[in-house]
């Protein structure tokens, strides 16, 4: 499977935003935004011209791409999708980029990022409904139910991503038991459900596509 397999922080310093890329070291002292190095290639003085209307909208392409670690190619094809599907393109990408197995793996706090989230299902730790599933992209459906396999709920950072349940619990959309390490996808989500990613524009990302 391709993927990207540079440094990850240089992602987050090149849309200056938290893409939350690396778990709990993106709410850390580490974390490159906290430091406020320059973006890559951008004059550390601040000279820089007025961004065009083009530069905006592959920003906002760029930056809803990384958080959900997608490369061009398939995250075209998601939007290729949502602009068939009945609605507003915008919001039926986002449903269709929160149906995607790793990001529920991650949402439901068994793995403390969406990569990590990632090497779980390729790896063969999740269950889909009782049966193994290792595609990542795999959509989940409402009433699907979620869990870790039996022998994999000892691992180490699943111990460590569920500490964060306790913090924060699940979104609206999911449900979680803790103790079987069992969740269930309830419903697609709003795009108003979607708190965590409110400052993404995807108007903007329709509108980089239409071209």
């Amino acid at each position: 499977m391709a993927r990207y397999t540079g440094p990850v922080c240089r992602l987050c310093r090149a849309e200056q935003k938290k893409l939350m890329l690396k778990g709990d070291r993106c709410k850390s002292d580490k974390c490159a935004i906290n430091r406020k190095r320059p973006a890559p290639g951008k004059d550390p003085k601040g000279h820089a011209l007025k961004p065009s209307d083009y530069r905006i909208q592959l920003r906002e392409k760029q930056k809803l791409r990384r958080i959900y670690g997608m490369l061009e190619k398939q995250f075209h094809l998601f939007f290729e999708r949502a602009l068939r599907t009945a609605g507003i393109t915008g919001e039926n990408l986002f449903v269709l980029l929160e149906r995607r197995l790793d990001n529920v793996v991650f949402r439901l706090h068994f793995a403390a990022s969406r990569a990590q989230a990632r090497q779980l299902v390729l790896h063969g730790h999740i269950r889909v409904n009782g049966k193994p599933i290792d595609v990542p992209s795999y959509l989940i459906r409402a009433g699907d139910e979620v869990a870790v396999k039996e022998n994999s709920k000892s691992l180490a950072i699943v111990k460590d991503a569920l500490r964060e349940y306790g913090k924060s619990g699940v979104s609206p959309w999911l449900e979680l038991d803790p103790d079987v390490l069992k969740g269930k996808f309830v419903a697609a989500p709003r795009r108003s459900d979607i708190t965590d990613l409110a400052d993404i524009k995807e108007q903007m990302i329709v509108e980089y596509y239409s071209k």
